[in-house]
């Protein structure tokens, strides 16, 4: 009994002191700090949701808990073997989310135009751009028909260098024919992926990372887990081309949309590459037009 009157006592001790004193010092500035580190930690419950880091992070948390639980509770075994938990726990945590922190930074730090330079940064005709989109289109529907596989990856603000280098550089237009012989079966380049830069199709046969995700429909092959893989870790469009059923599926931010036909997937790339960047440009130039008024 009076173990737990104790116990009780800590408790209300710590509420008092850690709690309701914090509670009554608060102030507007401090309701904006905490409004802030809300939105952080709602990002990035969003970004390891659907992620394997989500499991490692719920074990983080119990660990967490655990030690904490053994401090209030002054439970001499779980303190000893937590002691140092809270001294190594960030480098810990460092080691384990290395993937998906180097993902998240990859993408906070991609540029604001991810529609202009996406396909074609270094295209400037608006016409040029439609081509491009035009010619993946079609490309991808007869591959489809024809139930050719095939992997198309659009590069856009996140680079891709580490994966281009893994494949055999073209640097050519695109064009509906080139990507189909690319892909034709037996044709030596057609077991990898094409990726497209600055509209132009940079390299062919590049090996891309595979998804780790455990949720994926048994029925998906290595190239829609690979394109699944390449979504998780960048900001790019990932095309796929069934060969056993000739669906085309479209991956974006780790997640794959099916069932695509030639104008849907021409709707959705318009929206993704040329509506969003035009929007992009035109927010720029307006606020470039109220600072120059302003001065």
């Amino acid at each position: 009994m009076n173990r737990l009157t104790e116990i009780w006592n800590y408790i209300c001790a710590y509420v008092d002191q850690y709690v309701i004193s914090t509670i009554m010092q608060i102030g507007w500035l401090d309701v904006v700090d905490i409004l802030l580190l809300s939105v952080i930690f709602f990002f990035l419950y969003r970004f390891v949701r659907d992620r394997r880091a989500g499991k490692l992070l719920i074990g983080v948390a119990f660990v967490v808990i655990l030690s904490l639980v053994g401090d209030a509770l002054e439970m001499p075994a779980i303190r000893f073997v937590f002691s140092d938990f809270r001294q190594i726990g960030v480098m810990a945590i460092l080691i384990l989310f290395q993937p998906e922190l180097r993902s998240a930074l990859e993408k906070v730090g991609g540029t604001p135009l991810s529609g202009i330079r996406n396909i074609t940064d270094g295209a400037k005709d608006l016409s040029a751009l439609n081509a491009d989109i035009d010619g993946i289109c079609t490309a991808v529907s007869e591959l489809s028909r024809e139930k050719v596989g095939a992997l198309i990856v659009i590069e856009r603000s996140t680079k891709l260098g580490d994966y281009v280098k893994s494949g055999v550089a073209i640097d050519a237009s695109i064009s509906p024919y080139l990507i189909r012989n690319i892909f034709f079966n037996n044709a030596p380049l057609h077991d990898g992926a094409v990726i497209i830069r600055a509209g132009r199709i940079c390299a062919a046969g590049c090996f891309l990372p595979l998804s780790t995700k455990e949720d994926i429909d048994k029925d998906l092959g290595t190239r829609h887990r690979a394109a699944i893989g390449m979504s998780e870790i960048s900001d790019a469009i990932v095309i796929v081309v069934s060969e056993e059923t000739g669906m085309i599926s479209l991956s974006v931010d780790g997640n794959l949309q099916r069932n695509f036909n030639y104008n849907s997937l021409k709707q959705a790339l318009n929206k993704m590459l040329v509506h969003q960047g035009l929007n992009d440009h035109g927010k720029k130039q307006r606020k470039e037009k109220r600072s120059a008024k302003k001065k």
